[in-house]
Order: C-alpha cells, then structure tokens, then sequence
C-alpha cells in the first residue's frame, strides 16, 4: 500500500501544506484537496505543487456540477503540468444540497455527468481530435438549437504532460460504486469499514468490474481515517475527536431521505443509530448527535490504539483491498508517524 493524507480544509491553509512539506520526507505518497464550500480545491493544489517535489497531488472532490467537463480537464492538465505529472483528479457528484443550495445548479443525472466527464477528461488530454461529444447530459459543440450556432470543435492548446491523467471518483451509492468500478483509475469510499466494505459494495464493485476496459489496469482504493498511537483513555479521548465529523457526515450532509452516508451506516448495520444521528443533527442537537455515533463506528473507521492494535487495523484496510492507506496523524510528530506506518505498508 501507498500512504495518503487528506489536507484539512478549514483553518490556515498554508500551515497544513507546512505539515505536507514535512510528510513528504516522511514517505507520504498522495495528499488530497478537498473541495465543500470554503477555498477551491485548485488554488491550494498549485500551491503545494510549488512547495513540494514528489508527492501526488489529488482533488478530493473537485464537484462535477461546479465546472465544465472541459475545464475540469484544462485544471487537471494545467497542475499536471506545473507538477511534472504528479496531478490526481479525484471528481464527485457532491449532493442536492451543496450543488442547489451553493451553486444554483439542479442535481439531475448524476450518474450521466461522471461518465461524460470523465469520458470529456479523457479526449481532452489525449489531444487526438478536437474536441466532440454527444451524450445524454453534454454535447460539444452546443447544437444550433441550444445556442447560436456558433459554436465549432476545438483541441487543448497547450501539449498536456501526460495523456492520460488518473481519475479517482466518491462514489457512495451502489450504482455510482459500480460505476466507479467500471471507467475509474481509482475509487475514494468514505467511512469505510474495512470489515463491512465486501458486504456493502461487493456486489456493486464486481458488476463494474466486468465491464472494465483492461487498459485501466486494477481499480486503486483510497481510504483510511484517523491515525493516532495511545492507550486507555488517551485512545478514547482521540477517537472522540472523530464523532463530531462523522455526525456531520451521517446526520447533516443532506436531508431525511437523502443523506448518502446516513445511507451507507444503515446498510453497515447501524440503521437505529443512523436515524438517531441525524434526528438529533437536523434538530440543531449536534453534541448529542456526535455522542449518539456508536463506539464500534468510531473504532472500525480509524486506526487508533496501541502500536499492535493499529497495526491490525492497518492490515485489516490492506485486506478489504485498500492500496492506499488514506490517514489523518494525530500526535506530537505526525512526520513520524507517517514514516511508522510507510515502513508497515512497504
């Protein structure tokens, strides 16, 4: 396994590419963007490309119903290139309430845009022919009776470093998971429980898997979670710094109904608790919600505990076939902690 690290999206973002820079010593392969509703994912994604010589650099998620296909490829081609082919392109389809309530834009064929998007990404790097595509969601050029007429195929005027730039995809739900597993290069699940991940996706990862094209090679998997080294109550102390973003993910990323990781943790088992969590986060009671997150939730997601324990942990994502331990460090030196498990994955 490769190590990862998602890069911490709130607070000061240049003291968490200080952390980056130190990580990359460490051994630390892959650090991922994210993109809610804060900064954008790419000004910080040049920024440590400037800072940094050989980690990859990942969008962990750039939303697909932010950007135009093309200039989803343009940004991924353009951080290729500053980096000198170190660029990860990690999309997602977001939810209903970001998309409509941040951006304005109606959350319709998720499924479609992905496959498009990336099936866009993919033409535009190739630089093959100018650009053309029609489909269900995007059809380049705009017909005459969507536009002005006006419009005419292009090709990417810049040479990109490579042609073919790896496309991660979130995917949650089982058709979007089947999907994944199909056109992706890799695949971003959060929450994920190494123990429960065959039970929940199983099916949907081996019906994409059927139908992908060989030329992508093995679906990559990143996930992970905290990882801390304690013991007694210093363990529970660090899990309990966990349970309010999961809360957050379970009980207030969506609504009732239309929550995908409320979703996921009830198809994990945890369907009174799920309905408890979110109960209590729509109804503003979010300390209680955090409380409501079941312990074992808490301690299957991460990797915190004594030395051997997370060890465990560690080969237990190795066995659910994550090849990319994707880890938060937490204690008095993340670099070291970092280098730790790099020498246990290699």
């Amino acid at each position: 396994m490769r190590v990862s690290m998602p890069l911490q999206y709130a607070g000061d973002p240049k003291a968490s590419v200080d952390q980056v820079v130190e990580l990359e010593k460490a051994g630390l392969d892959t650090v991922w963007v994210a993109e809610a509703y804060g900064f954008d994912s790419p000004t910080l994604m040049g920024y440590i490309a400037a800072r940094t010589e050989t980690v990859a650099i990942g969008s962990a998620i750039l939303p697909l119903y932010t950007r135009t296909p093309a200039l989803i490829a343009m940004t991924a081609a353009g951080l290729d290139d500053l980096s000198g082919g170190r660029a990860v392109l990690g999309l997602g389809a977001s939810g209903p309430q970001v998309v409509e309530g941040f951006h304005g834009v109606p959350y319709v064929k998720p499924l479609a845009r992905t496959r498009e998007t990336i099936e866009i990404c993919r033409k535009v790097w190739a630089r093959e022919d100018r650009l053309t595509h029609d489909g269900t969601v995007f059809q380049l050029p705009l017909p005459p009776e969507k536009g002005t007429g006006l419009g005419r195929p292009l090709k990417i005027i810049n040479h990109p470093v490579r042609p073919r730039i790896p496309v991660y995809v979130a995917s949650l739900g089982v058709k979007n998971v089947a999907l994944t597993a199909e056109i992706a290069d890799g695949w971003l699940p959060h929450l994920f429980i190494p123990e429960k991940a065959d039970k929940v996706w199983g099916e949907a990862l081996a019906e994409g898997r059927a139908g992908r094209d060989p030329s992508l090679g093995e679906l990559e998997v990143s996930a992970g979670g905290l990882l801390a080294i304690g013991e007694g109550e210093d363990t529970k102390r660090l899990l309990d710094l966990v349970r309010p973003m999961i809360a957050l993910y379970v009980g207030g990323m969506g609504a009732k109904g239309k929550n995908f990781y409320n979703t996921v943790a009830r198809r994990y088992g945890y369907e009174e608790a799920a309905e408890r969590i979110q109960d209590l986060y729509l109804a503003g009671r979010r300390d209680e919600a955090a409380a409501a997150v079941p312990e074992e939730f808490v301690e299957l997601t991460n990797m915190v505990g004594p030395e051997s324990y997370v060890r465990e942990r560690v080969e237990a994502f190795r066995a659910a076939g994550v090849t990319q331990l994707n880890v938060t460090p937490v204690g008095e030196d993340p670099a070291a902690l970092v280098g730790k498990v790099k020498e246990w994955v290699s």
